[in-house]
């Protein structure tokens, strides 16, 4: 009788192993800024919702952006190299004091239209790969546009001529650089502060994205739009730390790099051009969105 039992116990464990699934893979995100377009549109529907379906509920995540944590954008692919957590996105410019090559992803007016950008971000794609690997033990996985980094000014600005002289914050390096060249005093300001500095009078001018300054309210704290494309496109680089991409499955590993590309990075280029534009006309009063009048 016992035997009997203990036979029966086993055999029922046994089917229960088989009909559980496999243990699911947990994925700790950090995406980019919290309040822009790229994160609320692209970064956080794939990671969330689109990854976990695809894989049949396998992979899990777990998704905050580095604000929402109070880390700098500038640390988070040392805190992914060191992992900290999984995966981590922020824009290539940030952390040029630690890979001054990035810089090249983001040269002012070398690209002025979305497909322009792509062609320069795909010639730069085995150079970034590199220095992920190398420096950040980090495995890349897309390389995403912000939209055109375009000038805010509280000051009349008709013209490159007319930023000479004006204080102004700059979206990287580079366009920093290339500001100061025209003769205006480049600033250092984190992105969230811009609007308080630009009401203290502390800048004149910001280099963002449309969208980015649309999305945080530059346009009511100033009076111009300068539309050239001066800053680049703020590519935003997307990693995985290379300890954690290892661990995976090959399955695993060749779900992510089909779907970030297709379901991620490729949405957000195809929609770049348009989303500009878009942009555009709702910060001088043309589109849908709700603007501000001031804004000229």
């Amino acid at each position: 009788m016992k035997t009997s039992l203990r036979t029966g116990l086993l055999a029922g464990s046994a089917v229960l192993l088989m009909a559980s699934p496999a243990f699911a893979e947990s994925l700790s995100v950090v995406g980019s800024w919290s309040s822009l377009p790229l994160y609320q549109n692209y970064e956080e529907p794939y990671w969330t919702e689109t990854l976990p379906e695809a894989s049949d509920g396998e992979i899990e995540v777990e998704m905050t952006t580095f604000d929402q944590m109070g880390v700098a954008g500038s640390d988070v692919y040392r805190l992914l190299g060191d992992g900290v957590f999984d995966v981590g996105m922020t824009v290539a410019d940030y952390t040029v004091g630690d890979a001054p090559e990035l810089e090249g992803l983001d040269v002012p007016l070398v690209a002025t239209t979305a497909s322009e950008a792509e062609e320069m971000v795909d010639a730069a794609r085995p150079m970034v790969e590199d220095i992920m690997r190398d420096r950040f033990n980090s495995k890349m996985l897309a390389i995403a546009p912000y939209p055109p980094q375009v000038v805010f000014c509280d000051a009349e600005v008709a013209s490159l001529e007319d930023l000479e002289g004006l204080k102004i914050r700059g979206s990287g390096r580079m366009t920093t650089k290339f500001l100061e060249a025209l003769g205006a005093e480049g600033v250092n300001v984190d992105f969230a502060e811009v609007p308080g500095a630009l009401e203290r009078g502390v800048i004149d001018c910001g280099v963002t994205g449309a969208g980015s300054g649309y999305s945080a309210g530059w346009w009511e704290v100033t009076t111009h739009l300068m539309t050239l494309p001066l800053g680049g496109w703020d590519s935003v680089v997307t990693a995985m730390n290379l300890d954690k991409w290892n661990s995976l499955s090959e399955e695993h590993q060749e779900l992510i790099q089909t779907t970030i590309k297709e379901d991620f990075e490729d949405k957000v280029w195809a929609d770049a051009e348009g989303a500009f534009e878009e942009d555009i006309a709702c910060l001088t009063g043309k589109g849908n969105a709700a603007v501000a009048t001031r804004v000229t």
